[in-house]
Parts: structure tokens; C-alpha cells; sequence
């Protein structure tokens, strides 16, 4: 690294990528340090600069090997940082640069006196992740999965009974159990994980809640989707509408073929269509309306956002908007660490929520391939308008943007 580089960063002062340290730090220190930046979206911690900025110099013997050492003994799992040695910064004062890029293997920990501590960044200070953030990362990391926890409190009873009776015999076209049959119904839901055990009991877990029960909110506070609608191109205390779709994710159909209990992605479409204006098409001789936004492409998106939305964040639904321009989906939660926004438009595959997605790819409300973005949505908005959908990711979102119309060019 060049002298001009280190000054660079030290004007800047320490922030959500950058850190100061003294040449004298104790390693488990350093090692929070990078475990902080390991878990966010990478860092640098500048050895031989005091807090102020102003350049102590680097001083300990054969520093890079204590590094090298401490990110493969003080970091759980090990990584290998780039380093980068500025000499002569100041007369007679080099700095070492340690760099680590966002971590493929998260959450890192340190490791230190025989315990192993989870830290996050959080603009320019590194702190212990609380039990909600840690387990946050370990789902976005694939190696737990949140909707096998029991949503406390919910029993068979929780669950409606027509709904899966529904899904095993018309979606799946075979038999479910007698109604009466409890003990056959709870052996069914424990096999396909949406019930387990837990403190001798057994209960609903989160994803079978989510999928089928009565009233998902009681037991999981974060289903559901808020949905609105505001009259210009930006939010405002004024909408048109403003909702709080709630209930189980798929819905209930009769036996006529007809939908006599409606999903949430039913429930979200039904908003989209009550709150846009359709324009009238002549096919032949039939009056054909054309919507705003494509209902297969609006569906998909919604359906995504349920299935892979990060459920461990409490106090957030999935929000719908639409504005006089554009629709949005709105999904709580950074994609999984492989994941990219790219990756996605090219098909890559993932599920942050496999039950949920099994199960909705099962009734057709998400790309049974698992490629909804690539086979639905992109090609969906430009055969419809013209337009070409937005895929951003956020610090704690992942958004979906559909346009109305193509831009002028």
C-alpha cells in the first residue's frame, strides 16, 4: 500500500470499513476487530495509527506472522488476510494494512480462552451480536434454518384442518388421514416438519404455521403483508389504501375448482388490482383488459418475498406499495451470503426457507424450477411493457420494483 493510500483512509477516519489500532493491541482484540468486518461487508484495520489518526508506527517483530497467526488460532473458521506493508508513512513509521473481504463462511467468530464470541460492526464500533442478530446471520448462512423452530403455543388445533386436507389430496392427489384421526394428522405434520417436538410436546413449527395455520399472526407476529398505495411517486401520510393482508400463505379451494379462502399471495393480487387502473384491449371482437403489472410476474414476486424473507426478524412484514409509476415487493432480510443479485438473474437456485418453498412450489406460486426471477419476472415485465424490472439489495431488504411503463429515452 502506498504512503498516499494510508493517508487517504486515515482523513477519512474510522467507519463501518476501516479501523485504528495501536501496534501493541492484544490479538483477541484484533481479532474482534476482524471478525466484526468478516461478518458485514469486509474491513481494514490500519496498524500503527492511534485513534486520532495520528501514525504511531509498527514496531512489534515479524508482524505479518503474528497476524497471519492470530486470523488462523483467534478466528472461527480461520481466514487469510491481505496484507499490505506502507513504509515510511511518516520518517521512520510504517503502517501494515489488514485486510478482509465480507466472509463466505459467516458468521466468524473469536475464539479466545475456550469460548467463541460472534461480533458484528456497527458504523465505526465492533460490538457482541445479541442472540437475535447472531442467529440472523446463522440462518442467512444456511446452517440453521429458522422455520423448523416451534411457533410456541401452536397445536394441531392451530392448524386449519380444510386447508390441509386440500393440500394432501387435490394439490398432492393423494390421501390424508381420517378427521378424526389426530394422532395420524400429528404423525403426518411431524414427518414433513411442520410440527416437532419440543419440551415433551408437540407443536406447529414456524413454516408449517406460516403455510397452514388458522391464524399464522398469533403465533408468528411477522406473517403477513402490508400492503399500500399512494397516489404520486414517493411515500406520503396520504394513500389511497393502506392494509394488513393476514391469514395462512396458500389458499383454500372448493371442490367446484373455486377459491373460497383466500392466501396471502391471493390476498396481494387482489390489492394490486383494486388499487390500479386496467386499460381495455381489442382482441378480435372481445374487449380484453390489460393491467398495470402482469399478475403472473406480481405473483411470483410476492410469493419469493414470502417464501425467502428472513423470519427471524421480528416486527417487519413483507410490504407491497404501489405508486403512481411503480409496484414494489419488499422482502425483510440481505440474501443468503452466496447469493447475488446477478447470480439471480442468471437462475442461480437458493432457499433461505425449503419447507416454504416446497410447499408453494407444490400449489405453482413460485417457479417450480426455483427460477422465478429468470423465467417470470424479467421476461415477464418485457414482454408485457417493455420495462425492465429492478432487483436491489439493501442493508436490511431485498426489493423487487416493477415499472408501470417504459421510461422515456
Amino acid at each position: 500500500m502506498e504512503p498516499q493510500a494510508v493517508f487517504d483512509l486515515i482523513r477519512n477516519g474510522e467507519d463501518s470499513m476501516v479501523e485504528f489500532k495501536r501496534d501493541d493491541v492484544r490479538n483477541c482484540d484484533l481479532a474482534k476487530e476482524l471478525v466484526a468486518f468478516l461478518n458485514l461487508e469486509g474491513g481494514t484495520v490500519l496498524l500503527g495509527v492511534e485513534d486520532d489518526g495520528t501514525i504511531s508506527g509498527v514496531a512489534r517483530d515479524r508482524c505479518e506472522e503474528w497476524v497471519s497467526e492470530l486470523c488462523r488460532t483467534k478466528i472461527d473458521p480461520p481466514v487469510i488476510p491481505l496484507l499490505s506493508l506502507a513504509r515510511g508513512v511518516e520518517p521512520g513509521r510504517d503502517v501494515l494494512a489488514v485486510r478482509v473481504g465480507a466472509g463466505p463462511d459467516k458468521p466468524y467468530a473469536r475464539a479466545h480462552r475456550g469460548g467463541r464470541t460472534y461480533c458484528i460492526r456497527v458504523g465505526s464500533t465492533s460490538r457482541e451480536a445479541s442472540r437475535e442478530e447472531i442467529e440472523r446471520m446463522f440462518q442467512a448462512s444456511g446452517r440453521i434454518r429458522y422455520g423448523l423452530k416451534p411457533a410456541l403455543g401452536a397445536t394441531f388445533d392451530d392448524f386449519d384442518s380444510r386447508r390441509l386436507r386440500d393440500y394432501f389430496e387435490r394439490v398432492l392427489g393423494g390421501s390424508a388421514p381420517a378427521g378424526d384421526d389426530r394422532e395420524g394428522w400429528e404423525a403426518l405434520l411431524r414427518n414433513l416438519d411442520l410440527m416437532t417436538e419440543t419440551g415433551g410436546q408437540l407443536v406447529g413449527t414456524v413454516d408449517g404455521v406460516l403455510l397452514f395455520g388458522s391464524r399464522p399472526n398469533r403465533h408468528v407476529p411477522q406473517a403477513g403483508i402490508r400492503a399500500l398505495c399512494y397516489p404520486g411517486t414517493e411515500p406520503d401520510y396520504a394513500t389511497r389504501a393502506d392494509e394488513d393482508l393476514r391469514g395462512p400463505m396458500v389458499s383454500l379451494v372448493g371442490a367446484d375448482g373455486a377459491v373460497i379462502g383466500r392466501g396471502l399471495v391471493d390476498q396481494a393480487w387482489d390489492f394490486v388490482r383494486r388499487n390500479t387502473m386496467p386499460s381495455a384491449e381489442l382482441h378480435g371482437m372481445m374487449r380484453v383488459d390489460r393491467w398495470d403489472y402482469l399478475e403472473e410476474v406480481v405473483r411470483e414476486a410476492v410469493g419469493n418475498a414470502l417464501v425467502h424473507r428472513d423470519y427471524s426478524i421480528a416486527g417487519t412484514d413483507v410490504a407491497l406499495i404501489i405508486y403512481s409509476d411503480r409496484l414494489e415487493v419488499q422482502s425483510p432480510g440481505r440474501l443468503p451470503n452466496t447469493v447475488t443479485v446477478e447470480g439471480m438473474k442468471a437462475g442461480v437456485r437458493y432457499a433461505r426457507n425449503q419447507t416454504l418453498v416446497n410447499v408453494m412450489r407444490d400449489y405453482g406460486y413460485v417457479d417450480a424450477r426455483g427460477m422465478g426471477v429468470r423465467n417470470r419476472i424479467l421476461p415477464g415485465m418485457r414482454a408485457h411493457n417493455g420495462t425492465e424490472p429492478d432487483l436491489i439489495e439493501e442493508e436490511h431488504r431485498f426489493l423487487v420494483r416493477l415499472w408501470k411503463e417504459a421510461k422515456p429515452s
